[in-house]
């Protein structure tokens, strides 16, 4: 019961509830869902060690750190509970991952399911360009010259209306709710298409071609449409991971730059420029979230409360948990970032997993997986399984790196099937034991510096190159 209704919570999230429970979502039936989830995977993370994992801890400390920096840096002890509400929704997506996706026929069901939500999204936007969109442009407000989004999202809730540097009008893929920006969509659908390739059957080309490879090609019609440059860069970059490992890393260079060549030439953005310039006033943002880390260094502005100080967000995952959070919320979004990227790496390199024992009886719930007799995985599917969460960790990253979803569910999900991987061969004996908490909180504090060293050196070299 609490597989399906998870499933059932992250197809809400991600397409609003208004969208899946139609009227009833007045009566917040997420909330009710949430806490039925919750009453149900009680007796399994009662009977486990949440601790185990120092992701875990990291949401803990995280969830601390969005309570301190709205009464710290705030002032505030009103909105540190609502901050903390709106925080643990996404949070939960890595316990609910871990309790009840925890096979690999459960992350399979996964995957379709964000796939389903991004095929949703994807048919609902061709739609409504098919219908057409006026001529003249969008409604505007008369001002202040910007568009009407409420007069636009009644008859256009898929599309984005924006100029391009000509001055013309084009249209961006969008969804609703957690993903109602073109940029938002095209991350969570660039982390979805390595997740496509779970269903790879080798020397099985019909089985291939409609389970892995239309559904890919569907989605980058997806990316496509939502014109990011952001998701563009990500998509290049998955290009080359993905090519290294089979031909060098040179030519995999090359092919990754033809690709992005490629993309730009068929107007992927829309007409928008991808330059130092182009892109000045996204580091001037992330230099002005470094002068206020200056001002608020240890629990920053307060979750949520940067868009008060700057106008805008930062358009950087780095630069606004940094701002937001200070330097002890970084701590623990790089504590749960890092040993999700470790525990990746080491499951997708093959010198680092053995030929395992194959486990049949299903006694434990997380952090060990469901075993079934006909749910056994070798020591090549948990490589190949490692390689692509590397790819959909690389992709939320890469176009992270010019959003602001430091702490949106799609990160905690994503960190939750990579867990379930490395205790997937780990139960088998294919794999070594996790990292002690002592030097993964080393490593993490590391990582944390080094985040705040590579975004300092960017705004710098940007700001050189003006």
């Amino acid at each position: 019961m609490g597989f399906v209704l998870s499933v059932l919570y992250f197809v809400a999230y991600y397409l609003t509830p208004k969208v899946i429970f139609g009227p009833l979502a007045a009566y917040r039936i997420e909330l009710l869902l949430a806490a039925l989830i919750a009453v149900v995977s009680l007796p399994k993370l009662l009977a486990s060690i949440p601790l185990r994992t120092p992701q875990s801890l990291a949401l803990i400390g995280l969830a601390l750190a969005v309570l301190l920096s709205v009464i710290v840096g705030a002032r505030w002890l009103g909105g540190a509970v609502d901050a903390f509400l709106l925080f643990i929704p996404n949070a939960f997506g890595y316990f609910l991952v871990c309790l009840h996706f925890n096979s690999k026929r459960r992350l399979q069901v996964l995957a379709i399911m964000l796939f389903s939500v991004c095929l949703f999204v994807i048919v609902q936007g061709v739609w409504e360009l098919h219908r057409g969109t006026p001529v003249n442009g969008p409604p505007l407000v008369e001002d202040t010259g910007r568009v009407d989004r409420q007069l636009w999202g009644a008859d256009y809730p898929y599309l984005l209306p924006m100029k391009n540097d000509a001055g013309e009008w084009f249209y961006r893929l969008e969804g609703e709710g957690e993903i109602d920006d073109p940029n938002d969509f095209g991350q969570l659908t660039v982390c979805v298409i390595p997740l496509m390739f779970l269903f790879w059957r080798p020397k099985k080309k019909l089985w291939n071609l409609a389970c892995v490879l239309l559904p890919v090609s569907v989605l980058l019609a997806g990316v496509f449409l939502t014109r990011s440059r952001g998701a563009l860069v990500a998509l290049a970059v998955l290009a080359l991971l993905a090519a290294r490992r089979r031909i060098g890393t040179v030519a995999a260079v090359v092919l990754s730059g033809g690709l992005f060549a490629a993309f730009m030439a068929l107007q992927f953005t829309g007409g928008r420029e991808i330059s130092a310039n182009a892109g000045s006033d996204r580091t001037s943002l992330w230099g002005d979230s470094l002068q206020l880390l200056k001002v608020h260094p240890i629990f920053g502005v307060g979750f949520g409360n940067l868009h008060d100080y700057l106008g805008l967000t930062a358009h950087n995952s780095v630069a606004v948990c940094l701002a937001e959070l200070g330097l002890f919320g970084l701590f623990f979004w790089s504590l749960f970032l890092f040993p999700t990227l470790r525990d990746a790496l080491t499951v997708a390199s093959p010198a680092k997993v053995t030929a395992g024992q194959p486990v049949v009886v299903e006694t434990q719930p997380f952090p060990g997986p469901v075993k079934k007799e006909d749910d056994v995985i070798t020591d090549s599917e948990i490589n190949s399984f490692g390689r692509l969460m590397v790819l959909s960790l690389a992709g939320y990253l890469v176009a992270g790196f010019f959003l602001s979803r430091a702490f949106v569910m799609t990160l905690f999900l994503l960190g939750g099937v990579a867990e379930v991987f490395y205790s997937l061969a780990l139960d088998r004996k294919m794999i070594g034991p996790r990292l002690k908490l002592g030097r993964v909180a080393m490593y993490s504090a590391m990582l944390a510096a080094s985040c705040v060293g590579v975004l300092y050196i960017v705004v710098r070299a940007a700001n050189v190159m003006r």
